[in-house]
């Protein structure tokens, strides 16, 4: 089972939640503003938004679990980049369609390496990172170890 196929984010808003993912640059195939369920296609596992109400209940409808009323969860995504500048792109990018700045990028010393935060409208938090001595594949995808 050594494999993630698919990590879903429970969405308020499928629109506003499409919207702001295609406009910081997430391809789909979707059409439709307003779908039941899209997948994105990116380098490696896929990210699929689903609406929130629905996912519980897929989890288990006779008693599904109760909707956290904030904070943090415990999770994080990362995207990682492979200059200062692409993270500096994909931060203005994620301001301008509606995201949050966390934490804004600045250079680490305890990893060497260029680093942030943002806030989606549903509340998930992820990284965008780069690092100097980084090595990708020839997916795009980072080599670690």
């Amino acid at each position: 089972m050594n494999r993630i196929n698919l990590i879903c984010l429970g969405v308020r808003d499928m629109a506003k939640a499409l919207a702001f993912y295609k406009g910081i640059g997430f391809k789909t195939d979707e059409k439709e503003d307003c779908p039941p369920i899209v997948f994105f296609n990116t380098q490696g596992t896929k990210l699929e938004i689903f609406p929130l109400e629905q996912l519980v209940e897929d989890i288990d409808e006779e008693n599904p679990p109760a909707l956290s009323a904030g904070g943090f969860g415990g999770i994080t995504l990362a995207c990682n980049m492979k200059s200062q500048q692409e993270v500096d792109e994909l931060f203005a990018l994620v301001a301008e369609k509606g995201g949050e700045v966390v934490k804004s990028p600045r250079w680490l010393t305890s990893w060497n390496g260029y680093s942030g935060y943002f806030r989606d409208m549903d509340g998930y938090y992820w990284e965008v990172a780069y690092g100097p001595n980084w090595q990708f594949d020839e997916n795009d995808m980072l080599v670690i170890g």
